[in-house]
């Protein structure tokens, strides 16, 4: 049998991450649970009806721990930890979806702006139970992702769920290379004085690509762009040093977020400002929904604590929970014959804002709370999603009963969008009293 020869090496593997990286310091099983794993291990050797594969049960049984903890803590073998770093660059292969794993299938938290899953028609609400015409059900997250990613311009089978539809139906979804957008601007107003920016995602190119869009509208003469709308809408966050940078362009001083740990009652990093607004003060606005997420919601919280702009929507999904990346290899697990084992992403902390607000399961609410009403397009069904909605989310006490999120729904036509026409609305009674 496989397990035979190398079930041992599982032991080890599960104390050494305990040892290493969920800060349990100088714990390791005991030995009744040692024994337990054992018996366990020795049952699917010798009794289970289908001969098994040692790495599989590995990965299995980190998962199975990990997933016991909250959402959004998994191990990343060796490829989707490849796939990961790929992702924040701003380019990889797939349909452009941002996941989490509910009840066994996959739910969609936001198609990503001008993909083929956008445009295909998927929306945030959605449950994929098959692809491919092969189930969901058993896989974990990374494993389904998986099946979703492949070689540009071929074509995937989503099977989908849909509240409010009897019965599930497929999609067809060419894949593409996505390019996340990251930052994308126009000129609005009725003076054509109001700069739109649209941020999709947070990853490397980022503040990079604002600073450029930034510097162009505030050194061209023509148009005068007198007031700004930072649109953060089914943005589902990236990289925490990319938030920092973008808040930053806005703020002459003060603290942008903190990470902490309630549970050890301590702050572990403060981020500040540093001095540089580069809209010189202007007037801005920001729009959020549902699907703004983690670095989305970390730049909104800290512009509204230092009212440096008006929020305007409906509440954030509320992920303020921070994950950090430990790669594994043989220098630091023990493994036979490997080299790269991949990386565990554990949450080790939580999100503040400069007042002290956690975003984790709380999101941020915007000072004047808009809903986005429906349109005619496609019949379009309007579903809420937020961090409260994932099994095993973190509280703050299990009393809590609060809740976050809304709706991610962003119409194609803008013209409908009752978010952005109110914030462009605002905007012009803003620069029409300077």
């Amino acid at each position: 049998m496989l397990l035979k020869t190398y079930y041992k090496s599982i032991f080890p593997i599960l104390c050494l991450i305990i040892m290493n990286f969920s800060s349990l310091e100088g714990k390791t099983l005991e030995r009744e649970n040692v024994d337990l794993l054992n018996k366990v291990i020795d049952l699917v050797d010798k009794e289970y009806i289908e001969s098994t594969e040692q790495s599989e049960l590995v990965e299995a049984a980190i998962n199975g721990m990990l997933q016991s903890l909250d959402p959004h803590s998994v191990y990343l073998p060796p490829k989707d930890f490849a796939n990961l770093q790929n992702d924040t660059s701003g380019e990889f292969g797939g349909i452009g979806i941002e996941v989490t794993m509910e009840n066994g299938v996959i739910k969609v938290i936001s198609p990503i702006d001008e993909t083929p899953a956008q445009k295909a028609g998927m929306i945030a609400g959605d449950y994929i139970t098959h692809i491919n015409k092969e189930s969901i059900l058993g896989k974990n997250l990374n494993e389904a992702v998986d099946l979703m990613r492949g070689k540009p311009n071929t074509e995937v089978a989503i099977t989908v769920v849909r509240k409010e539809k009897s019965d599930a139906f497929d999609i067809t979804i060419v894949r593409d290379i996505i390019q996340i957008p990251g930052v994308k601007t126009e000129v609005k107003g009725k003076n054509n004085n109001i700069g739109y920016i649209r941020i999709s995602a947070f990853n490397e190119k980022t503040s990079e690509r604002l600073y450029k869009e930034l510097y162009i509208h505030e050194n061209n003469e023509s148009p005068i762009i007198k007031g700004y709308i930072l649109d953060l809408r089914r943005n589902p966050g990236g990289l925490l040093r990319q938030a920092i940078e973008v808040a930053n362009m806005f703020l002459n001083y003060g603290e942008i977020v903190s990470t902490k740990r309630p549970r050890f009652e301590d702050k572990i990093n403060s981020f500040d400002a540093k001095r540089g607004d580069f809209i010189n003060e202007k007037p801005l606005i920001i729009i959020v929904n549902g699907g703004s997420a983690s670095a989305s919601e970390i730049v909104a919280g800290a512009l509204q604590d230092h009212n440096r702009a008006i929020i305007i929507g409906t509440r954030t999904f509320g992920k303020g929970s921070v994950q950090t990346l430990y790669p594994i290899n043989k220098n630091n697990l023990y493994f036979p014959n490997s080299k790269n084992l991949g990386a565990l992403k554990l949450t080790t902390a939580e999100y503040f804002t400069p007042k002290g607000r956690s975003i984790q399961a709380e999101g941020i609410e915007p000072d004047f709370i808009i809903k986005q009403e429906p349109t005619k397009e496609n019949n379009p069904e309007i579903y809420e999603v937020g961090e409260t909605q994932l099994n095993e989310f973190i509280k703050k006490d299990s009393n809590d009963k609060s809740e976050s999120g809304s709706s991610a729904y962003i119409p194609l036509d803008s013209s409908e969008d009752t978010q952005l026409n109110l914030a462009l609305e605002i905007m012009n009674d803003l620069l029409s009293q300077i």
